[in-house]
């Protein structure tokens, strides 16, 4: 306790959201365990670490980068087709272990990549412009793989943007993505208590990250990008870092939502437009500049729809206003002053904790 007491108010924070996470953890698998978990809440176990994995990626970008993405869905996209790529090609001839983990660093390098190249003409510009152009980006991402035709036989990999029939495979040959159709087939590895290894260490990843040199850095150059420049840091350099490092955080997503489900597609609602508004929702709500809100947002908006689920056509019109709601919660400036005098502030109710572990 002594020891926990000498740390910095963030690295207490940081702790304090794993233990969180750790006890949720312990909960879900009681309860999956001793079957009081419905089967629905149990399939969203997994794309909620995944969403929230994105979330964190993009709140590194915008909260502490200041660049508003709206491409990391296609980050998320690079990451979930490459690894379940990789799988897919070889499944028969590495074992599953060793695979799997291959197939989170391919697919977590892959959409580094793709975040580091991108980056480098899309920082050069800023606010609407920049989200436009990442939104453009997630969209080219989705829309080609849709067009992709590759097939695997004795000969090796086929390529089309055609159709099937263009690949000339032989009759023992196997489709590995299937032009909308996707990827079929794929490993299904990732469990929970994989996917929430992965966000524990994602939030020390990036912990680690905005308090290190290169962090502040970041910092300074979104806080007046000129004063950066005038005192010599290399601005350019530190955006790529910083965006490169979102994008592989996404990636870790997507590889964690492609080896969750048999059936991998790209669509709006898993890696479109609709997904990176989603995702742009989860940061905002929870906090920008605030990990631990963003994964708390991503649990809360990602369940909340299921749970509601039995008020049938009225499930969306709650859900809605639910989220309205929230939002004034967090950011109307009368509610905030209302919450700040009746104590209802985060930092007060845990100063009242505080008070009573004194006592």
């Amino acid at each position: 306790m002594k020891l926990y007491k000498n740390l910095n108010k963030s690295t207490q924070k940081l702790l304090g959201s794993i233990g969180v996470i750790v006890v949720l953890y312990l909960v879900m698998t009681i309860m999956d365990g001793t079957g009081n978990l419905s089967s629905l809440m149990k399939g969203l176990l997994v794309p909620v670490c995944a969403y929230s994995l994105v979330a964190v990626g993009l709140n590194l970008c915008v909260g502490y980068l200041g660049e508003l993405s709206l491409g990391h869905a296609g980050f998320m996209c690079v990451g979930a087709f490459t690894s379940a790529f990789f799988s897919r090609v070889f499944q028969n001839t590495i074992p599953d272990v060793p695979r799997f983990i291959i197939a989170l660093l391919f697919g977590t390098a892959m959409a580094a990549l793709f975040g580091f190249l991108i980056a480098i003409p899309v920082l050069r510009l800023s606010g609407d412009y920049l989200a436009i152009v990442t939104l453009a980006f997630g969209e080219i991402i989705k829309n080609v793989i849709n067009v992709m035709y590759v097939g695997m036989d004795s000969k090796g990999l086929h390529f089309s943007i055609k159709d099937q029939l263009s690949l000339g495979m032989n009759l023992d040959g196997t489709m590995i993505i299937n032009g909308p159709q996707g990827i079929t087939g794929t490993p299904r590895q990732s469990t929970f208590t994989i996917a929430v290894l992965l966000l524990i260490l994602a939030l020390v990843v990036v912990h680690n990250f905005v308090h290190s040199r290169t962090g502040r850095a970041v910092m300074a150059i979104r806080d007046n990008q000129i004063a950066a420049e005038t005192v010599g840091l290399p601005v350019k350099k530190y955006k790529l870092v910083a965006f490169t490092i979102s994008a592989a955080i996404a990636g870790i997503g997507g590889v964690l939502y492609a080896h969750n489900i048999n059936s991998l597609t790209a669509t709006t609602n898993n890696f479109g437009y609709n997904m990176s508004i989603m995702i742009l929702v989860y940061v905002v709500l929870g906090g920008i500049g605030n990990f631990s809100g963003s994964v708390i947002a991503a649990v809360v908006l990602t369940m909340l729809p299921e749970l509601l689920r039995g008020l049938s056509t009225y499930r969306m019109l709650i859900y809605s206003i639910v989220l309205i709601v929230l939002m004034l919660f967090n950011w109307a400036p009368a509610i905030l002053k209302w919450r700040d005098d009746h104590g209802l502030t985060t930092a007060a109710i845990m100063s009242k904790f505080k008070k009573k572990e004194v006592r």
